[in-house]
Order: structure tokens, then C-alpha cells, then sequence
């Protein structure tokens, strides 16, 4: 690392440290102003958005970037519409912060209850998609965080016109500019410095590929809210409706292939096997969806349906790829998810209220449904607004982390004059 990178990540680090203390105490008016202003900055501000997203794109085909990843770094109109509405739609919701529950009186005479707090000061370090700028942002000023953001380099020139309008929607509302800090350096040593200053950082997420969040979690100095893979299962029950389980399965495969919440491992039981796997391997094949089953799965699926190996069990294929296997019991089924899966998201469709039980109190991840389709697991969807990540870990936040999981609770003690004898 050389010294100017860690000397301007400190410099960061510090100005976001004393911004975090003019948070803790800003109103909710004057946040939702910040962004509001912020909204009203995108979108006198889309010319010129414009002309930083086509550098980055022209420097992304130039260095060979593949059509997935300059469609995810392209800020077209619509996307600028949605990042405008996203700062909107945060600045209606609720606001944590302050909050206080669970006040009760003591023996002793004091009252004891909880209050919602910020955490801090929170490092994103994200690839890409320039809009998770304002998701990010968004979301931690709303919860009353400092943030520092270090996105990828292919995306450099979108994230500093973003963060102009930013910083305007700040100055706006009388709130520092250090509230939201994108890190201008393309250096690969800020994300170093950044994950491992415990004294000004309280948390990082990570939003990128496998690799980037490997890293994170394995040098951070700091705590890490993260999920590495999205492993989801759908379990089609001996006492399944065949309609529903036929819509189900569909949808959580092939509503969208890539995000992390779409299936890729879908289970039958063997009493229901016979009628459900018929219809639904014609469904898949006319998406153009590969099928990779069990010897009994491959029976019923037909022809085309290759083996599947013990790696596709635990493969993320983010690709319309699909893994299929008949299982014999509902014990079966939750053995597999949580011996193959990634604690992310899992569905059963079944009919009985018993068999739903067991499975929402077994399979062991951080959303589990019952007849509904894992795409549902979203921070919008939950109602949540917006999202900053999903968590698989069991500590602090587990699941989509909204505004609430960027926050966290201290007690408070109210007595008149009590002393302890």
C-alpha cells in the first residue's frame, strides 16, 4: 500500500467519523431533505450523467468487459428514473433512529426499554452498477450513518457525477459533505485501508462477485454484513397443489437467471414426482433452461436431462441451469438444503400446515417461505423500501438488510434520583 492511498483513506475515515456524530442527532426532516435535494440534483443533473456513464462504457468495451457487465454499469434514462425515485421512496419511510420500545418498570423503580441507534460509520465496497451509489447512500443517511463508498474502477467517473449530486442534496439540508464520501481512488490499496481502520469504520458490506466478498470477509478488521452465495431450493411436498408447485417452480427459476435469490436446485418428493416433473421439464425446456437431475429425476424429465454431478448440488449457476432431485421424505429434503445450501433463501410447497412448520423451523437460512417463489426474498418486497444487501450471517442483521439492519439498539434508564442498595 503506498502511503498517499492510506493517508487519503484516513483522511476519509476521519471526516466520516465526525460526520456520524451530526447524524446521530439530525432530524428526520432534515434528512429526508437531504434527499429529496439529492433526488432533485439526478435529475437536473441527467446530461451530464449521461456523459460520465458513456466514458465509463467506451473504457469498459475498450478494456473488454463483457455485455452483461457494461449492461449492469449502463445508466440509461430508466435507471435514472429509478435511482430518483429510490432516494424519494426512502425519504417517506419510517425513520428508526430514536426509537423506543419496550419501556417497563423494575422492581428496583427505574423504567428499562430499548433505543434505535445508528451504527456508525458504514464502508460499501461494490462493483459495477453505479446505482447502488444512491441505494447505498440513501439508505445510510436515512438511518442517520456516515458512509464511505468505494465502488469498482469500470464504474469511476458515473460514481463521482453521482456523488456531486449528492453532496448537493447534503449542502442542501446544512449536512456535511463528509455524510456521503466516494472514494475518488481507483487504487486497489483504498479497499485494504478501508476494511481495516476499525477506529473510524464500524461495518462493511460488500456487493460484488464471490471473490471480492471472500476477500472482505477474510481481511476485514471490522464486522461484515455479507452473503457469498445464493444457493436457494425450492421443495415441492408430497402434499403439494400441483398448480401452485408448477407456478412456483417456474417463477423461482426463470423469472430472472442471475440475482442471488432465484433457485437452482429444485426438489421433489417421489409421491408427487411423477405428475410434476412431466410438465415442468416442458416448461423449463421452452425457456431453454438445462436440466441436470438424479437417475429418478432423469426418468420422469425425459430426454436431454444430463447427470448431475456433487458439485451441482452445490453450484450457484446464476445461468438458466437448473438441478433436480426426487426425494423420498420431507426429512430428505431439509437434510439436503442444509447440507448443499447456502443459508440464503428456500422454499416448500406443500398443503399441509404440519409439514410447513417443520420446514420454516428446520431449514436453516435467513428467508424460508411457504407457497411462494424465492424471488420474493427482496428488501422492496419485504417492504423493507430498498435494500442495502442480504445477510446469511446470524448476527446483528439475517436476511435483506434495510434500514433497521443498519441500525442497532442500546438500553436507556430512566429513574428519579434512584440509587442501588
Amino acid at each position: 500500500m503506498t502511503e498517499s492511498v492510506l493517508d487519503y483513506m484516513t483522511r476519509l475515515g476521519h471526516a466520516a467519523r465526525e460526520a456520524s456524530r451530526v447524524l446521530a442527532r439530525t432530524s428526520t426532516a432534515q434528512k429526508n431533505r437531504a434527499l429529496e435535494a439529492a433526488a432533485a440534483a439526478l435529475d437536473d443533473a441527467r446530461e451530464a450523467l449521461a456523459a460520465a456513464n458513456a466514458q465509463d462504457l467506451a473504457a469498459g468495451r475498450a478494456g473488454g468487459l463483457d455485455e452483461a457487465m457494461l449492461d449492469r454499469l449502463a445508466l440509461t434514462p430508466a435507471r435514472i428514473d429509478e435511482m430518483i425515485e429510490g432516494l424519494r421512496q426512502v425519504a417517506r419511510l419510517p425513520d428508526p433512529v430514536g426509537e423506543i420500545r419496550d419501556m417497563r418498570y423494575m422492581p428496583s423503580g427505574i423504567q428499562v426499554g430499548k433505543m434505535r441507534v445508528p451504527l456508525g460509520v458504514i464502508g460499501i465496497v461494490y462493483e459495477s452498477r453505479p446505482n447502488v451509489t444512491i441505494d447505498a447512500a440513501s439508505l445510510c443517511l436515512k438511518s442517520g450513518n456516515a458512509t464511505i463508498l468505494r465502488g469498482g474502477s469500470e464504474a469511476i467517473h458515473s460514481n463521482q457525477a453521482i456523488a456531486r449530486c449528492i453532496r448537493l442534496g447534503l449542502a442542501e439540508a446544512g449536512l456535511p459533505a463528509a455524510a456521503v464520501q466516494v472514494v475518488e481512488t481507483t487504487d486497489r490499496a483504498a479497499v485494504g485501508a478501508l476494511i481495516g481502520m476499525p477506529e473510524f469504520v464500524d461495518v462493511i458490506v460488500p456487493r460484488g462477485g464471490k471473490g471480492l466478498i471472500e476477500r472482505i470477509s477474510r481481511e476485514a478488521k471490522v464486522p461484515v454484513i455479507k452473503h457469498l452465495d445464493g444457493i436457494c431450493h425450492v421443495y415441492i411436498d408430497s402434499a403439494a397443489d400441483l398448480d401452485k408447485a408448477i407456478r412456483v417452480a417456474d417463477n423461482a427459476k426463470t423469472q430472472r437467471f442471475a440475482p442471488c435469490n432465484t433457485m437452482e436446485t429444485l426438489l421433489v418428493h417421489a409421491a408427487i414426482a411423477a405428475r410434476a416433473l412431466p410438465p415442468l421439464g416442458g416448461i423449463y425446456r421452452a425457456k431453454d433452461v438445462e436440466l441436470r437431475g438424479c437417475p429418478r429425476s432423469r426418468e420422469l424429465l425425459g430426454p436431454g436431462t444430463l447427470e448431475a454431478s456433487e458439485e451441482d448440488w452445490s453450484s450457484e449457476y446464476n445461468a438458466p441451469i437448473l438441478s433436480v432431485r426426487v426425494v423420498d421424505s420431507l426429512d430428505e429434503a431439509i437434510a439436503h438444503i442444509n447440507r448443499y445450501g447456502s443459508h440464503h433463501t428456500d422454499a416448500i410447497v406443500t398443503e399441509s400446515f404440519t409439514d410447513a412448520r417443520r420446514f420454516l423451523a428446520e431449514v436453516d437460512s435467513s428467508s424460508v417461505m411457504v407457497n411462494a417463489s424465492t424471488r420474493f426474498a427482496d428488501g422492496f418486497e419485504y417492504g423493507l423500501g430498498a435494500e442495502i444487501g442480504i445477510s446469511t450471517d446470524k448476527l446483528h442483521a439475517r436476511g435483506p438488510v434495510g434500514l433497521e439492519g443498519l441500525t442497532s439498539e442500546k438500553y436507556v434508564v430512566f429513574g428519579d434520583g434512584h440509587v442501588r442498595g
